[in-house]
């Protein structure tokens, strides 16, 4: 079984991100391996593979979650991307930011809407 959720796990990563599941080997096997398992098996085999909610939602409310934290700039940029490769429109994505801004204040949103214009530039190659 645990095969067949790492499986689905690296297929769902690809719909999300491509290239993310080589990017996170890459930077993980060699300090924590379990860890590319643990995401492939769990986050995106199980969680992110369940029925109820399309991609497209599940990548908004990974942004919205993500924002309100605060504590996760890279996996917030990274789920601002897979929301858009999703198919979320860049306003939809300042729309769920603008929306945390409610529960999470103007710090989170603040913060969010900073990395997601960053974002948006390096999708258009503009650093």
């Amino acid at each position: 079984m645990s095969d067949d959720k790492y499986k689905r796990g690296l297929e769902k990563l690809e719909e999300i991100s491509p290239g993310a599941a080589k990017r996170s080997a890459e930077s993980l096997n060699d300090i924590a391996p379990d860890m590319v398992r643990y995401m492939m098996e769990f986050v995106f085999g199980e969680i992110s593979s369940r029925p109820g909610l399309d991609m497209k939602s599940r990548e908004i409310t990974a942004v919205a979650a993500l924002a309100a934290l605060g504590t996760a700039p890279n996996q917030l940029k990274i789920h601002i991307k897979g929301a858009l490769n999703c198919g979320c429109s860049r306003d939809e994505v300042v729309e769920v930011l603008i929306q945390v801004l409610v529960y999470a204040g103007f710090p989170a949103t603040l913060n969010g809407l900073r990395l997601a214009k960053e974002a948006f530039q390096e999708i258009d190659g503009k650093s």
